[in-house]
């Protein structure tokens, strides 16, 4: 997508070239939970010059990058299985190794800093519900896409689900993704966007490192539902069924 003007929709540019994610993460523009505004709007939100944007957005998307995944060619059971496989076992397994951590630290530095236990609270919150939230995708909604998907191979008639529509529990996921974004955004902003402090021990630096990451994957994994996954999915059921 070279063609970029202030009408594009964010999701969308990211959908079609990930080189420009950073781009809006460096501009503090929401491209995943929030990425289904326009370019335009974005910058208002934000009062950003839209025109700076644009020229950083048309340098991303000029650097030819051959080991860019372009996940918006991917079948869709394949993509379903990409983030199961690869983001929620990373949502598994950096949840169990954050949280000692975090214990450690706002046992050691709480006192000095006392927002580390709202960033304590923060994520253990995250993690109960993403623990919920990817159950339901991998027990209820990823298992009808991969049914959608062999249908279509197969030229099998696609039943209704008993859900009534894709839509409901993407609906769902969607409201779901806002409020982890929410609440990563308000982590973000209690530790200055994961700086260490002056008087912070390796513990600590390592702490904010792992947050930082994990909400650098939780970004990408949000990205790939809400902007290509979810809509896909919406438009191949909308064909099938009707």
């Amino acid at each position: 997508m070279n063609n970029i003007t202030a009408h594009t929709i964010v999701g969308q540019l990211v959908a079609s070239d990930y080189n420009t994610a950073s781009v809006f993460q460096s501009y503090g523009i929401d491209f995943c939970c929030k990425g289904n505004k326009t370019i335009d709007e974005a910058c208002a939100n934000q009062k950003i010059d839209v025109n700076n944007l644009l020229n950083a957005l048309q340098q991303a998307t000029a650097k030819s990058d051959e080991k860019a995944i372009d996940y918006n060619s991917w079948p869709l059971d394949l993509l379903a299985d990409y983030i199961e496989k690869k983001h929620h076992r990373y949502v598994e397994m950096k949840t169990g190794e954050i949280k000692p951590f975090l214990n450690k630290v706002v046992s050691v530095h709480g006192s000095r800093h006392p927002e580390l236990e709202e960033v304590q609270q923060l994520f253990d919150e995250s993690a109960g519900e993403l623990a919920m939230h990817m159950k339901k995708e991998e027990l209820i909604l990823f298992p009808f896409i991969r049914k959608m998907v062999a249908a279509a191979n197969s030229g099998d008639d696609l039943t209704a689900p008993r859900f009534g529509t894709v839509q409901n529990p993407i609906a769902a996921m969607l409201h779901e993704h806002n409020a982890e974004g929410d609440r990563f955004g308000r982590i973000a902003a209690l530790t200055q966007n994961y700086t260490p402090p002056a008087d912070a021990c390796n513990t600590y630096r390592v702490t904010l490192a792992m947050l930082k990451a994990f909400e650098e994957d939780l970004h990408l994994h949000i990205h790939l539902e809400n902007n290509i996954l979810f809509p896909k999915a919406i438009a191949m059921e909308e064909q099938m069924l009707h």
